[in-house]
């Protein structure tokens, strides 16, 4: 990387230094520091919200071809350093080479989405109810997006955020997590080669205390796009509110899997592995409930047992190795908590539940699977966004569904079934805005819409052509001739 991480904002096209720094430490080895990374101040964000509102109405003229190539060769760069990136996106996060390689290669993927959406926009015509009146329907840019990401997916979350807020029109304020600020730089870097005009994309490091409030609270952002926690979500809407700016709020989760009593084990098991331990459970789509039918319990619960026995835990750049270590030491902290909580509850700890002391001193736990839980305890309803899931035991499919929307939340819900009957009802009644059949519950495609239902989303989709409901805004022409 070119970046000195002491000059990592990005403010009117030019980097610059803030008023403090934060140390990036490698959560696979806590020895490894990958760089001491700017914070700005209240001062630099107000300079970078100036800046993206002088550049957006030039941002927006710019011809349609040169949007598509600008965000053509970002997703291509990144996609042919995918390895590279991939490497630095593992070191600070801690997930896997294979996941973090495949995470920058998704981002590259969604540039290059919205580089040919940026060809497909088209209005529409329609004939009025007064006689020679003609009709035009287009859509126009929002204006300043603010871009708040979180650090579990730092550059996938960002780029489906980014890519369809640049490809419609907008100017961009990007605030990435404090976790992850490398990757947010490397990414920032690529798109500032691209020579977009200054102020079009502004990358602000800091607190959500500091430069999040100042976001949020702003008269002169347009809109809000958030991904994180309900609670920092609710005070996004809130701030947002007096100053009706549009905002979309990607929160919270607490999803479930359902094992029918006529599902295939190796599916079944595969399917939990993917969806409940990969990334550390540190997935807004992960399955922490699984609910299970009577009649196939110990079946699964056997096998289960077995593949978790398996999974090789260890440093994020390890060949072989499943499941790295947790983001920090706040999460590990934070997840240890609730396998007491779990335990205090009675439930059966079947598998893992410690701390890992390995090779390279990091923040290391073992997947965890409990035994004989509730649906109503606070370990099957809050998002723990751990390695953790629980079983819960129903009796038939009509209670498995009752279980599966028996929460606050809604945005992915899985079946593992070999029936059309079953899925077909599933997908029919599960309270879900993603549903999986004989699929993990994390796992999603970049062309069509993301999203959930109750306290999990807020405000129009992400992803696809369903994002231009939030990145612009429909405008109705009438004329009549002289």
């Amino acid at each position: 990387m070119t970046f000195e991480a002491e000059k990592a904002l990005y403010i009117a096209g030019e980097w610059q230094s803030g008023i403090s720094t934060v140390a990036n430490i490698n959560p696979s080895d806590i020895s490894q520091q990958l760089g001491n990374f700017a914070q700005a101040s209240q001062q630099q964000v107000q300079q970078a919200i100036d800046a993206a509102k002088t550049a957006q109405p030039e941002w927006e003229k710019t011809p349609l071809e040169h949007k598509q190539k600008v965000l053509q060769a970002i997703g291509d760069e990144l996609i042919t350093r995918c390895d590279e990136l991939g490497s630095l996106l593992s070191s600070e996060e801690g997930k896997p080479f294979a996941e973090g390689r495949g995470e920058i290669f998704r981002a590259g993927q969604f540039f290059q989405y919205y580089a040919a959406e940026v060809l497909r926009q088209m209005g529409d015509l329609a004939q009025s109810t007064r006689p020679g009146v003609s009709v035009e329907v287009s859509r126009e840019a929002v204006g300043v997006v603010a871009i708040i990401s979180p650090w579990n997916f730092p550059t996938a979350t960002a780029a489906w955020k980014i890519a369809p807020a640049l490809a419609f029109g907008n100017s961009v304020i990007w605030k990435p997590a404090n976790l992850t600020p490398a990757s947010a730089v490397a990414l920032t870097e690529i798109i500032h080669r691209q020579g977009l005009p200054a102020g079009t994309f502004n990358l602000v490091l800091g607190s959500g205390s500091e430069v999040g409030n100042t976001l949020i609270n702003s008269d002169q952002i347009n809109a809000v796009s958030f991904t994180g926690s309900v609670d920092t979500g609710r005070k996004v809407a809130i701030a947002t509110a007096p100053n009706f700016v549009r905002c979309q709020l990607e929160m919270g989760s607490k999803n479930a899997l359902v094992i029918a009593d006529d599902a295939d084990i190796h599916t079944a098991v595969e399917a939990t592995i993917m969806g409940s331990f990969s990334g550390a459970g540190q997935k807004c789509t992960a399955s922490s409930r699984l609910v299970v039918l009577n009649s196939i319990h110990d079946a699964y619960v056997d096998a289960l047992i077995k593949r978790m026995s398996t999974l090789k835990i260890g440093h994020a750049l390890q060949d072989g190795v499943f499941m790295g270590p947790v983001v920090d030491d706040k999460q590990l902290a934070s997840n240890m908590s609730w396998i007491d909580k779990a335990r205090g509850h009675g439930a059966e700890l079947a598998f893992g539940g410690e701390q890992l002391n390995l090779e390279h001193e990091g923040y290391y736990m073992s997947p965890t699977l409990f035994l004989n839980t509730k649906n109503g305890w606070d370990v099957n309803q809050e998002e723990v966004f751990a390695p953790m899931a629980s079983v819960i035991r129903v009796n038939d499919l009509e209670e498995a569904i009752a279980t599966v929307n028996d929460t606050r939340f809604g945005l992915t819900g899985g079946i593992i079934t070999q029936s059309l009957r079953t899925s077909a009802l599933f997908k029919q009644q599960a309270q879900t805005g993603c549903v999986m059949v004989n699929l993990p519950t994390a796992g999603t495609d970049y062309h069509v819409p993301f999203g959930g239902r109750k306290q999990s989303s807020f405000g129009p989709r992400e992803q696809g052509q369903y994002a231009k409901e939030f990145y612009t805004i429909v405008k109705t022409a009438y004329q009549r001739p002289y």
